[in-house]
């Protein structure tokens, strides 16, 4: 099944990594629209074998955190700055967030990236503040079409894990989320094949492998992101690298519950 956590004997060690499914809304829903479809989706998600996530605009979160309050569903944020406070207009510190009861942050999203000008070594450290704060990371990753058609997809994913996990322990390390969201796939329809998704989501791993070691690697979560439908998520997700998902524009429709149900 989708939500089977995955349960593998490597050297005689057997470890197991749990599907996780996080919808980021991204810039969508009112305060009452957030709070009444997180409500119904997290009575449809009860009793699902994977973990859910909301991750969602910062107006809404106090509403959502009432919505699914006694539901397994967790509650997350878009984004984060580094600093605990300070003059920065229009950010929100990680004291802010954790006022919510907000247990997962994104950090480095690929439209944060471009439009608002970060880079890896911002992702650096705000990865180390959510981690110094007790947050979930869900880190994200990813080439554009250019780079992807140059041939440069794994080095570009290399650099940025690389820079993104600078200073950070092995022990932090194995607590954190990576996605794996090819650009030219955000919110465009176009998918990654599940080849092309396990063949990245498989180099983001060996990095992780390279920079902590094997039981490091197989601790860390990586999720693919970019274009997930109902009908195209089971396959992807059932990949042997590729545990679970961080699902843009269909994680705020009815077909949601069906991505988490498989």
């Amino acid at each position: 099944m989708l939500g089977q956590a995955l349960a593998e004997k490597r050297m005689g060690v057997e470890y197991m990594r749990k599907k996780i499914i996080a919808g980021n809304w991204k810039m969508n829903k009112t305060r009452g629209e957030a709070a009444s479809f997180a409500k119904d989706m997290a009575q449809k998600t009860i009793g699902a074998d994977v973990d859910v996530v909301f991750c969602v605009p910062y107006t809404a979160l106090d509403a959502v955190a009432d919505a699914i309050s006694g539901t397994p569903v967790v509650l997350g944020a878009q984004n984060m700055h580094f600093e605990e406070n300070g003059a920065f207009t229009g950010e929100i510190s990680p004291a802010m967030l954790a006022d919510f009861a907000v247990k997962y942050v994104i950090i480095g999203h690929s439209e944060r990236r471009e439009y608002f000008n970060e880079t890896n070594e911002t992702v650096n450290k705000k990865l180390k503040t959510a981690l110094a704060h007790d947050f979930t990371p869900i880190i994200c990753v990813g080439e554009s079409l250019e780079q992807r058609s140059l041939g440069i997809t794994f080095e570009h994913i290399r650099t940025q894990v690389k820079i993104a996990f600078n200073g950070i322990s092995a022990t932090d390390a194995a607590k954190t989320i990576i996605a794996y969201e090819p650009i030219w796939a955000i919110g465009t329809g176009v998918t990654a094949t599940s080849q092309q998704a396990e063949e990245a989501c498989a180099a983001v791993r060996q990095v992780i492998r390279e920079i902590y070691g094997q039981a490091t690697a197989d601790a860390v979560c990586i999720q693919y992101g970019g274009s997930v439908t109902a009908d195209n998520a089971a396959e992807l997700f059932n990949q042997p690298n590729i545990d679970g998902g961080l699902v843009g524009g269909a994680s705020i429709k009815s077909d949601f519950e069906h991505i988490i149900k498989g």
